[in-house]
């Protein structure tokens, strides 16, 4: 089987996504074409440079509908020869792109492609697609469905985790975020937003709280509560599903949880002859991927089942692995992960999270790649796996080992 190389990782910063976010008047397509551009720049694409374009993307709905793929490739100066394929895993759509940009080259199935993806929650509303799983009583109640916010007081209930567990990991992401920016270790793979005029938009994560303190996050309700308790009751679906439970301790809000954002990522993904053809010196070998189905109330637990299979599938261990991407959805999927591998937090995310810099959830998950490529390379450390959870209950991984 032929090796997969990324040759490069970039990433727009990430805006609030909101109205008074920075990014809130650029579109997926315009984004995405901005990303795009920068990769094409960075390393000379000229012409039917890569096979295809694998464009990650959740809510497929308005302007982010169609094949939001092709329609960056036109709207950015890439070749039009090339074509764009919109795929949607839900939260980790972005690597899963990586994942079949990477398992395409590995099979023969062209040179090379660019993988990423794009979400600009502010302006194309997470959910507004609708779900069938949530609005499909037939289907919900089979599933016994809950919010994702309900799955993740789930895992803190069943696995142990306090308020106070949660606080200090968010709090932790915070300092880590600001570190990381004060020391420009994302420096290298940071492309700067401009608008038409060439002014700048936006060149760092906007949605950080570097002062974020255990005060700070103390004094923020639990957000997932009262829809647990007096909303449609989804606790009592939870607890008719896990009856040992006895109740639902909610201990998640918005302090640690991931943040609403804007943003893209791209990767160049290819085999040996692409790179030796143009020059370009590959950075890490892909050299596992994978994905899994899980339970779909408790719905987050995925990064556990999918480490533990792409461990299995590779012949490794987790000694084996350096560092570690755990995308931040909420404070008690890191901290399970951590549990069940005991692993220590210093191996975990040790640029800060979603939590800090938020979760534009097409992006994330080629996002989170880039993260752990660029600090395999400024630490000198070799092999780093990223993982994300997945709404509906499934989860996806990737091992990376530095070249």
């Amino acid at each position: 089987m032929t090796d997969a190389y990324i040759y490069d990782a970039i990433r727009t910063p990430r805006g609030k996504g909101r109205k008074d976010g920075a990014l809130h008047e650029v579109t997926a397509a315009r984004l995405s074409a901005v990303t795009l551009n920068a990769l094409k720049d960075r390393n000379n694409l000229d012409g039917h440079a890569v096979e295809d374009v694998i464009w990650g993307n959740v809510t497929q709905v308005g302007e982010q509908g169609g094949c939001l793929a092709r329609t960056a490739v036109l709207a950015s100066d890439l070749d039009e020869s090339i074509p764009g394929l919109a795929i949607n895993r839900f939260c980790a759509s972005g690597l899963e792109a990586v994942n079949l940009a990477a398992n395409q080259v590995r099979g023969g199935g062209g040179d090379a492609y660019i993988a990423g993806g794009v979400e600009m929650m502010g302006r194309v509303a997470m959910g507004s697609d609708g779900a069938a799983i949530a609005v499909d009583p037939s289907i919900a109640m089979e599933t016994y469905f809950v919010p994702q916010g309900i799955s993740a007081d789930i895992i803190a209930t069943e696995y142990g985790f306090s308020r106070d567990d949660a606080d200090a990991l968010a709090m932790e992401s915070q300092a880590r975020a600001k570190a990381a920016w004060d020391d420009n270790r994302f420096a290298g793979s940071i492309i700067t937003v401009k608008d038409r005029n060439g002014l700048t938009i936006l060149d760092t994560d906007e949605y950080m709280r570097p002062g974020t303190d255990m005060q700070t996050l103390g004094s923020l309700k639990p957000a997932f509560k009262e829809m647990g308790e007096v909303m449609p009751g989804f606790d009592q679906i939870a607890l008719m599903k896990y009856p040992h439970l006895e109740a639902i301790n909610h201990i998640h809000h918005a302090g640690n949880s991931s943040g609403i954002v804007d943003g893209s990522a791209a990767l160049l993904i290819g085999n040996k002859a692409f790179g030796e053809a143009r020059g370009l010196k590959p950075r890490a070998r892909i050299r596992a991927t994978c994905k899994i189905g899980t339970d779909p109330t408790i719905m987050l637990t995925g990064p556990v089942p999918a480490t533990e299979k792409i461990l299995a599938d590779s012949g490794m261990s987790i000694g084996d692995i350096d560092l570690f991407e755990v995308n931040e959805a909420f404070s008690s999927v890191v901290l399970r992960f951590m549990q069940a591998f005991d692993v220590d937090h210093g191996k975990v995310n040790v640029n800060g999270g979603a939590i800090a810099m938020g979760h534009p959830l097409g992006a994330t998950g080629a996002m989170i790649i880039g993260t752990l490529l660029d600090e395999l390379e400024r630490s000198g450390k070799g092999t780093g796996l990223a993982t994300l959870c997945v709404a509906s209950g499934m989860g996806a991984a990737t091992i990376i080992e530095r070249v």
